[in-house]
C-alpha cells in the first residue's frame, strides 16, 4: 500500500464519485464524528457523487438515504440498494432478491444462527439483526468483547458449511444465501441509476474502506484507499487497497475528502 499523498494529482482532479464503507471507516470507535460527517456533506457540495457502501442493514440505509449528504446507499453487502428520489419525495429501494426469496432465506438461517450461538462462545446476533432484510450478522467485537481471530474464522466456516457467503468486517461476520458482494451492487446502482459502466470508468471513482469484506472494492477500483486500521486486519485482507491514509477511520476518511477538494480549490 502506498500513502494517499503520492495518489497522482491527475487522478485526483478525475474523480467524480466517492464510494466508502462506514464502520471504523467514516466512524472511529463507534461513532459519526462531527468532521467525518461534514466531509461527506463537503463531497457532495463539492460536486462529487457520495454513496455508502455498507454491511449495515436496511433499517439504517431507509435513514441514510433520506436524512445523510449522499446520493444513495449500497446495504447489507450488496443485498440492495436505495436512494431518496427528491423529485418524488419518496425512497427507491431496489433489492437483489424479491420478498419470498428473502423471507425463505431469513428461515434458513435460523438454524445456522443457533448452531454459531451454540458453538462460538462469546459471540452474539449483532444488535441491528432485528432490521436486516437478507443477512445474518454475528458480532464479534461491536457489543461484546473481542474475540480472537481463530473465533471469528471459526463463525465464518459454520456459515460456510451451510452453504452461505460469509464475510468479516470490522465488527461483525456477515453471512447471506447468494453469490453477490458489495461491488457487484455498486455495479448494478451505477448502471440503472447513473447509466455508468464502472468496468469501463472506474478510473474516475474511488473507494475508501478498512476491512476484509471491502476486498472486492479494493481490487476492483485502481483509486482504492484504506483507512489506516485497514493494517489491523494484515492478511486477511486479500486484497489489499492501493493507497493508504496516515491517520485512522473518520480522521482518515477526512484525509481524503481533504485531499480531493484541496485539488479541486486550487483548480
Amino acid at each position: 500500500m502506498k500513502p494517499l499523498a503520492v495518489l497522482p494529482a491527475a487522478a485526483v482532479k478525475n474523480i467524480r464519485g466517492v464510494f466508502c464503507d462506514i464502520d471504523d471507516t467514516l466512524t472511529s470507535e463507534g461513532k459519526l464524528t462531527a468532521r467525518a460527517y461534514a466531509a461527506l456533506e463537503r463531497l457532495r457540495s463539492g460536486g462529487k457523487l457520495v454513496i455508502p457502501i455498507t454491511g449495515r442493514p436496511a433499517g439504517w440505509c431507509d435513514h441514510i438515504a433520506r436524512m445523510w449528504p449522499v446520493d444513495a446507499v449500497v446495504g447489507e453487502n450488496g443485498a440492495f440498494y436505495f436512494y431518496y428520489d427528491g423529485a418524488r419525495k419518496k425512497l427507491a429501494q431496489r433489492f437483489l432478491f424479491d420478498p419470498a426469496t428473502r423471507a425463505a432465506n431469513r428461515e434458513r438461517m435460523i438454524a445456522v444462527r443457533e448452531r454459531i450461538l451454540r458453538e462460538v462462545p462469546g459471540c452474539a446476533l449483532a444488535s441491528d439483526q432485528l432490521y436486516r432484510e437478507a443477512d445474518l450478522a454475528i458480532d464479534f467485537c461491536e457489543d461484546v468483547p473481542r474475540l480472537p481471530f481463530a473465533e471469528v474464522d471459526r463463525i465464518v466456516a459454520l456459515m460456510r458449511a451451510a452453504g452461505m457467503t460469509a464475510k468479516i468486517s470490522s465488527i461483525h461476520v456477515n453471512g447471506w444465501f447468494g453469490d453477490y458482494d458489495k461491488l457487484g451492487m455498486t455495479r448494478t446502482l451505477m448502471q440503472e441509476r447513473y447509466a455508468v459502466d464502472l468496468a469501463r470508468d472506474q478510473s474516475g471513482y474511488l473507494f475508501v474502506g478498512d476491512s476484509p469484506n471491502d476486498a472486492p472494492m479494493f481490487r476492483f477500483f485502481s483509486n482504492s484507499v484504506g483507512v489506516a486500521n485497514v493494517a489491523d486486519f494484515g492478511a486477511r485482507v486479500t486484497d489489499a487497497p492501493t493507497y493508504v491514509t496516515s491517520r485512522r477511520s473518520g480522521e482518515g476518511f477526512v484525509e481524503v475528502a481533504d485531499l480531493l477538494l484541496g485539488a479541486n480549490h486550487g483548480a
